[in-house]
C-alpha cells in the first residue's frame, strides 16, 4: 500500500470503531507457536535461575503463560537489572536474544547485579507476528496504572515484586513492516492520515529523554558495533526524531507508558535492531541484543566500582 491509500479497514478520517477492530481481528493470523519456539527453550534455564510464571493471558490462559527468570539466592545488597523482550510480539530477535543472554551470560553477571528476565510480554504478538494485542492495544503504550492491555499490567505486577530497579534494558526491533503495516494500521485506527517514514538501516537506541545517560547509551552502541552496524545519520535524525549522539535518539519514556520507564531506574534503553538488513542474520540480530545488555552490564560494573 502508498501513503495515499486508505487501509483496507474503517472509514478514512474516522476512529476505528469496535466492529472495525472485530474486522481487523479476524483477519489476524497464527504464523509460529509460542509453545514450540520459546517455552520449549525456557525450562533448561530453570536449572540456573529461579522460573516465575507472572500470570497468563486470558485469550488462552493454557497457550500463553507469561514467564520470568530471576537469580536464585536473591541478594538485596546487589543492584538489580531487569531485560525485558517482546513487548512487542513480531520483533523477535528481543525474545530470542533474552533467551540467549539468560542461556550464555547471565549466570556471569549474577555475582554483580540481581537479575530478572521477561523474554516474551506479548506471546500472542509473537505468534501472530503483530504489535498489537487482541484488542487493537500496542502494550508497549500502555505501561500506566489499571492498563487496558493485560500484558502490559501482568508485567508492571511482577516488576512490583522486585525492588528497587537499578538498571533496565528493553529489547526491540524496527522492522520494515513498521512502515509497510503497522503504522498505516494505526493511522486507520486513530483516524489519521498515514504520513511514510523512514526505516533507519542499523541498530540504534532510544534512550530516556529524562535521564539520558550518554556514557551509558555509548557504551552499548561500541559493544554492538562489534556485531552488526549502527544506523547513520540521517541529515540529524532517526525516525524523525533528532539524533543526541551516534546511534542514539531519546524519547520521553514515563509520559509515553514505554516499557523503559515502568521502573524509577538509574539507566535504562531501548534497543532497536534492524532485522530486515541484508547484510545480517538472525542470529547476528540475536547477538546484537546480548551485546546491548552486556556492554550496558560492563559500563555498571565499572561505574559502581569508581
Amino acid at each position: 500500500m502508498t501513503d495515499s491509500t486508505p487501509y483496507h479497514i474503517g472509514t478514512p478520517g474516522q476512529k476505528w470503531t469496535d466492529a472495525d477492530k472485530a474486522q481487523w481481528l479476524a483477519q489476524v493470523t497464527i504464523k509460529r507457536s509460542y509453545q514450540d519456539e520459546v517455552v520449549s527453550k525456557l525450562s533448561p534455564l530453570a536449572k540456573e535461575f529461579e522460573q516465575v510464571q507472572y500470570g497468563a493471558l486470558s485469550y488462552d490462559v493454557d497457550k500463553y503463560p507469561l514467564f520470568a527468570f530471576k537469580s536464585r539466592n536473591w541478594d538485596n545488597s546487589k543492584k538489580t537489572l531487569l531485560v525485558t523482550g517482546g513487548v512487542h510480539g513480531y520483533e523477535t530477535s528481543g525474545v530470542h536474544g533474552a533467551i540467549q543472554f539468560l542461556a550464555t551470560k547471565a549466570k556471569h553477571y549474577s555475582q554483580f547485579f540481581n537479575i530478572a528476565v521477561a523474554p516474551c510480554v506479548s506471546p500472542w504478538g509473537y505468534e501472530t507476528i503483530n504489535r498489537w494485542n487482541p484488542k487493537a492495544i500496542d502494550p508497549n503504550r500502555s505501561f500506566y496504572a489499571n492498563s487496558p492491555a493485560e500484558e502490559s499490567a501482568a508485567l508492571m505486577a511482577f516488576v512490583a515484586t522486585l525492588g528497587e530497579v537499578y538498571a533496565h534494558i528493553d529489547l526491540h526491533e524496527t522492522t520494515d513492516t513498521d512502515e509497510l503495516e503497522f503504522r498505516p494500521l494505526l493511522s486507520a485506527r486513530d483516524g489519521v492520515e498515514y504520513e511514510k517514514g523512514i526505516i533507519p538501516d542499523g541498530f540504534y537506541l532510544v534512550g530516556d529523554s529524562d535521564n539520558p545517560t550518554p556514557e551509558f547509551q555509548k557504551a552499548i552502541i561500541d559493544a554492538v558495533a562489534k556485531v552488526t552496524h549502527i544506523a547513520p545519520d540521517d541529515n540529524g535524525q532517526l525516525i524523525e526524531v533528532p539524533i543526541e549522539q551516534f546511534g542514539v535518539i531519546n524519547y520521553p519514556v514515563k509520559k509515553l507508558s514505554l516499557c523503559a520507564g515502568i521502573t524509577h531506574n538509574h539507566f535504562n534503553t531501548t534497543t532497536e535492531v534492524y532485522p530486515d538488513s541484508p547484510h545480517v542474520t538472525a542470529q547476528q540480530c540475536n547477538d546484537a541484543q546480548v551485546a546491548a545488555i552486556t556492554g550496558g552490564l560492563d559500563y555498571i560494573v565499572d561505574y559502581l566500582k569508581a
